[in-house]
């Protein structure tokens, strides 16, 4: 399939976007909500999607699919609506973290290596983020730091699981879509698109 560099760009806005939905609907479908003492998480696969945006996409478009995806979740839910800003801020770094990692030195999301490291810093800065957000909410609210600390134990444990399971599952993804991906669309990722 021949085509130009306006189609190229355009496709790739559009797979950027469906990645967005499919955070979305993963999220939506694929959870299993846990209540703590810091208020409700979630075990949940979508994080898997998150990682593979910011492969795949880079990390200003990664980003933006991975946090667009899980604060439309958000805005959708009762249980979350208050949070979403900071739910799209949360997975808008994650994936932007990975991204720049995984693409790095022109290396476009193939290279194994930059794909592992961008995997694991993207889900521990998330990590970081989500349960820092979650001890300062608590204090804010009038718990001491070993109080709000030992109450987001659980959220602690959730949240690595949560990670441990993306960058495993992304890193099993990524090659198989990255060769889908530049069959179907030869030179998918051109330099006009990188950030």
């Amino acid at each position: 399939m021949k085509v130009n560099t306006k189609q190229k760009k355009l496709l790739y806005y559009v797979f950027a976007a469906l990645m967005s939905a499919m955070i979305f609907v993963t999220t939506y479908f694929l959870k299993i909500p846990i209540p703590t003492p810091a208020g409700q998480t979630m075990l949940k696969v979508s994080n898997i999607l998150v990682l593979l945006a910011g492969m795949l996409f880079g990390g200003v478009f990664g980003g933006l699919a991975a946090g667009i995806g899980n604060g439309l979740y958000d805005l959708l839910d009762p249980v979350y609506i208050a949070s979403a800003p900071l739910t799209f801020a949360k997975f808008f770094i994650m994936g932007l973290v990975c991204g720049l990692i995984s693409n790095s030195k022109g290396s476009k999301g193939l290279s194994m290596k930059r794909n592992t490291i961008g995997a694991v810093c993207g889900g521990v800065t998330y990590w970081i983020l989500y349960i820092t957000e979650s001890i300062v909410k608590l204090m804010i609210a009038g718990s001491t730091f070993t109080a709000a600390a030992a109450a987001c134990a659980p959220k602690m444990v959730t949240s690595g699981i949560n990670q441990t399971i993306a960058i495993i599952g992304s890193l099993l993804l990524i090659v198989p879509l990255n060769k889908a991906l530049r069959n179907y669309l030869p030179k998918f990722r051109t330099d006009d698109q990188s950030e």
